[in-house]
């Protein structure tokens, strides 16, 4: 049985994936690590286990019978903000943009080494249970908007925004920076962690979403700015 604040549950991976060999596979790999493993085949299946079993990250195929994993990833988001990395063997950049929309934190292309993926497990899972180190003020305030660190909310003109785990810890992490130029590589490691550096994509997919829900006008945005070639920039503006 798991107590309220047992470790093990940090350890605790939900794997869903409807090919028999790649579950195995990654069931067996993560193992070894000394994880934890649920394992699912049905994406109709999924938001019942998350809430009975409470994992600690989720690893999701796209195709899956009953309710592709697209449409798993959105509606957990409804309800949870577990970490989701996809496992996937489509690899079109549409594929990668709709994923980071709906919520996905990361995403792995098959076939993949096992070391990335391992990689890219420990560091979302560090990221995810990981007290923060700084001594950030609890809430940052600029015209126009509000971002309330402890709850995770941000108003824009009196609107809550509501944004992805990922998103919301770009947002964190350029407004406290706000003023200062963060290059493509500094933003990456801060966000997704030391493994990641060179995923310039990632920064663009999940800013051009961001920039939609916080800019009057997302294409000539007022508080996030980019710096071309770069990086970005989080710009105060002046009152009124």
């Amino acid at each position: 049985m798991y107590l309220a604040g047992d470790s093990r549950l940090q350890q605790r991976i939900l794997v869903v994936d409807d090919e028999t060999p790649v579950l195995t596979l990654l069931t067996h790999t993560l193992e070894r690590e000394g994880y934890e493993i649920i394992s699912n085949r049905d994406g109709g299946d999924v938001l019942e286990t998350i809430r009975d079993q409470h994992p600690a990250l989720v690893i999701l195929d796209i195709n899956l019978p009953t309710m592709n994993g697209f449409e798993v990833c959105r509606q957990t988001r409804e309800v949870s903000q577990v970490p989701i990395i996809i496992v996937s063997g489509r690899n079109s950049n549409e594929d990668k943009v709709l994923a980071f929309g709906v919520g996905a934190d990361d995403y792995i292309t098959k076939p993949f080494s096992l070391q990335e993926l391992m990689s890219r497990v420990r560091a979302v899972l560090r990221r995810s249970i990981a007290p923060s180190l700084d001594h950030a003020p609890s809430i940052f305030q600029c015209p126009g908007m509000e971002i309330n660190f402890q709850a995770r909310c941000i108003l824009s003109f009196g609107r809550e925004i509501k944004t992805t785990p990922i998103e919301f810890d770009l947002l964190r992490v350029l407004a406290l920076n706000a003023g200062k130029v963060l290059t493509h590589k500094a933003l990456l490691k801060q966000v997704w962690g030391p493994e990641y550096g060179q995923e310039r994509e990632y920064l663009r997919v999940h800013l051009s979403h961001l920039r939609r829900k916080i800019e009057m006008d997302p294409s000539r945005p007022i508080y996030i700015q980019t710096i071309p070639r770069i990086g970005y920039r989080f710009n105060s503006p002046v009152e009124g």
